[in-house]
C-alpha cells in the first residue's frame, strides 16, 4: 500500500501549491528547508518551477537537493541540460545560482551526513522515494546549487 506523502508526491496541485508562496516573497515561511527551483526547460526554453526541499546547506552560498524522482526527474534533465537557474530560498528571492550534479562519492558524504543530522526525516524521506519511484534513497542524484551573492 502506498503511503500519504508518496501519494502527495506524485498530486500535481500538492507538490505546485508553495511555489505561489514563493512567488510572493513568502519563502522565508519555509525557512531554509525548502527552495523555489527557477530552469529553464531545455526543449521549450520556458523558465519552470519545482520546490524541492533541501538535504544540506555546506553554506549559505550552497544548498544540495535531491532528485527524488531520478534522473528521469524533468527539473534534473533540465539543469543538466542548462545547469543556470535562480533560486528562492528562506528570505532570499530568485538568486542567480549555478548547478552542478554531484559525483557518487560526494554524494554518499552528504547523504551520511543528513542520515547523522536527521535521522527520523531521513527515513520518512527514504521510504517515500522507495514507495513513490522504486529507488532508495542513496540511488537519487544529489544536486548542489551554487548561489551567486
Amino acid at each position: 500500500m502506498t503511503s500519504v506523502g508518496a501519494r502527495l508526491l506524485r498530486t500535481k496541485w500538492f507538490v505546485r501549491a508553495p511555489i505561489l508562496a514563493f512567488r510572493a516573497r513568502l519563502g522565508f515561511l519555509f525557512g531554509g528547508r525548502l527552495l523555489l527551483l527557477e530552469h529553464t526547460g531545455r526543449t521549450s526554453g520556458r523558465l519552470r518551477y519545482v520546490v524541492l526541499e533541501t538535504v544540506a546547506r555546506p553554506s549559505r552560498d550552497r544548498v544540495v537537493i535531491a532528485a527524488g524522482f531520478g534522473s528521469q526527474a524533468q527539473w534534473f534533465r533540465n539543469l543538466v541540460a542548462d545547469p543556470r537557474c535562480h533560486v528562492s530560498i528562506a528570505a532570499r528571492h530568485r538568486v542567480p545560482a549555478s548547478a552542478r550534479v554531484l559525483p557518487p562519492d560526494e554524494a554518499a558524504n552528504v547523504l551520511d551526513g543528513y542520515r547523522r543530522d536527521h535521522p527520523k526525516a531521513y527515513r520518512n524521506l527514504g521510504r517515500i522515494i522507495e514507495e513513490a519511484t522504486g529507488s532508495a534513497i542513496d540511488k537519487v542524484p544529489l544536486v548542489e546549487l551554487a548561489l551567486r551573492s
